[in-house]
Parts: C-alpha cells; sequence; structure tokens
C-alpha cells in the first residue's frame, strides 16, 4: 500500500508524491528491511503522518495549492486535519458517521471556577447532560429544508446529482483537553434520494460564505484524481509491480507516473482540451477569388 499526493484541477490530476507505507511488524524488523533494502533513515509513520510530509515537501517545494482533500481514511485523524491548516492550506476531508461533533449553537462548557485550592483548571469540558453528537446524529435530526439537490458534472447518461446539506459545526474530538473549543468549520453531508441515510460525510475548512454548490464541485474534485489513478493502474501498469525491493517499488512507480504526466501534457495539445493558439497546424486562408459551387456570379 502506497501514499500518494496529487496535484489537481477541473481537467486532470498526476500524482507528485508516492511512498510505500511500512506497517510496524516491517519497519521494526532489521532483517526484512536488510533484505527488501529499505533506506535506514525510513522508520514508522502512520498513512496521515507520511501524506503531511508529502504536502509540507510539496508546498516548500513550490506547488500552488489552495486547498487539500482527502477520503475518511486520513480526515478522520484530528492531527492531520490540524496539520493541514497548520500549513496555511483549507481541506475538504471525508469523516466517518460516528465522528463526534458540536452542533449548530452548541459548544463545550466552559472551565470550571476555581475554588480557591489547587491549581487552576483551564479545560473545557461536558457532562452527562452536555455532550457530542454524530455526524450521523446530525444529519437525521436536520429539518427537510436543510437539504438541497446539487449536482456537480456531467455522468455517463445524465448529471450527477445528491442531496445535501451544509451545516457549522464544531468538530469535538478530544477537545477535553483543549483550553478553548475548535473553531466552526463546514460539515457537509450526501444523501442520494434512493439511499435510506446519507451516504457520505465531510469536514472542511473553507470560507464561511462559501455557497453550497461550491462547496460541493470543490469535494467532488476527488472523482478526477480516483478516475486518474483507475487509469494509472489498468493503462500504464502501476499495479502491476512483484518485485520485493524498496527501490524497484518507487523506481516503477516514478515510470509509470512520469508516463502518465508525458500523456496529460500531449492531451493538453490536442483540441478541443488546448487553446486555439495551441493548434499545431495553420489554417489555411481562403482565396479572396474563391466562389463556392453553385453560388451566383459577384458580376
Amino acid at each position: 500500500m502506497a501514499v500518494s499526493l496529487s496535484a489537481a484541477n477541473d481537467h486532470a490530476s498526476l500524482p507528485i508524491a508516492y511512498r510505500l507505507y511500512l506497517p510496524h511488524e516491517w519497519a521494526d524488523d532489521p532483517d526484512r528491511r536488510a533484505e527488501a533494502g529499505v533506506p535506514d533513515d525510513i522508520v514508522f509513520q502512520t498513512k496521515p503522518q507520511i501524506a503531511l510530509d508529502q504536502l509540507r515537501a510539496a508546498l516548500a517545494a513550490g506547488i500552488e495549492a489552495e486547498v487539500a482533500l482527502a477520503d475518511a481514511g486520513y480526515g478522520n485523524d484530528t492531527d492531520f486535519r490540524d496539520g493541514i491548516t497548520e500549513t496555511g492550506l483549507a481541506y475538504v476531508v471525508g469523516i466517518q458517521s460516528s465522528t463526534s461533533l458540536w452542533p449548530p449553537g452548541v459548544q463545550p462548557l466552559p472551565s470550571k471556577p476555581w475554588s480557591g485550592r489547587g491549581r487552576p483548571t483551564s479545560a473545557i469540558r461536558r457532562d452527562t447532560a452536555h455532550q457530542p453528537i454524530t455526524a450521523k446524529q446530525l444529519a437525521l435530526g436536520l429539518p427537510q429544508k436543510a437539504w438541497r439537490r446539487v449536482s456537480w458534472r456531467e455522468g455517463t447518461n445524465t448529471k450527477l446529482a445528491a442531496r445535501f446539506a451544509a451545516v457549522r459545526v464544531r468538530p469535538a474530538h478530544r477537545d477535553y483537553h483543549r483550553s478553548t473549543p475548535r473553531p466552526q468549520e463546514w460539515c457537509l453531508i450526501e444523501w442520494p434520494t434512493d439511499e435510506p441515510e446519507p451516504t457520505k460525510y465531510f469536514l472542511s475548512t473553507l470560507p464561511a460564505n462559501i455557497s453550497r454548490r461550491a462547496l460541493v464541485n470543490t469535494t467532488k474534485l476527488r472523482w478526477r484524481i480516483e478516475r486518474d489513478y483507475q487509469d494509472l493502474k489498468q493503462e500504464l501498469g502501476l499495479g502491476h509491480y512483484e518485485g520485493r525491493g524498496w527501490r524497484g517499488f518507487h523506481h516503477h512507480a516514478t515510470l509509470c507516473i512520469a508516463a502518465y504526466g508525458f500523456l496529460i501534457s500531449e492531451r493538453e495539445a490536442i483540441p478541443p482540451s488546448a487553446p486555439r493558439h495551441g493548434l499545431l497546424i495553420e489554417e489555411p486562408r481562403i482565396p479572396t477569388s474563391y466562389r463556392p459551387r453553385g453560388s451566383p456570379d459577384p458580376t
């Protein structure tokens, strides 16, 4: 399993970082490491930790970006979300339906007043009657008017669309260790009309005044990355590596990604993707004496 970072827009995406994930059993086994040629400086990291390192390296290298997208395998990690915020980027990340949130207008209780004895406490708190709720509970408790149908792109046969609710919430995971509540952010919830309950949940730090359509469009940009990975694996052999070496694995991925980058650049030079000035063949001019067949003689 590899952790990757892609640069993407509405037209294409391309992996710009790709690294093998090593579980504890591999990272802490000297014999396995020696046999596979794992570099000495590679230590165990969770997948969100690897992804954050990749993101920081990309920004340090001058890659321009406005928002980071990730699926729930990363978005459920509070440290990962905080790490993205520290880079200065906004995010839209998937979360599980069990993620705990403070609903609109509700936040943790303030710290207990100091009694005059012992060390004063500054941690916010909750009690048995004042608890956060899950994202699923939030969704099921929303009024009907909170849901709106939003379409985001053309599918195979028709436009893709679903019902969405966008609510300002505060993430609640272990916030009782904090002295202040977490800032508000968007909780975007997708509930297709043919499903008995919501199917997808997202947290986002995009601006509070963003429209619901723009929020959905940004969230759904991940389809481009998923589609391009499908092509990389099936058409260019990214998923066909059968070796057992660290270097071989990464060399194979590098060549596949380089080939895909070449194909993207070639595709962008062909109409209708290319701008008019990008045409390789100059359109011939019509002579002033030309007269279409069957037209009357102007004289």
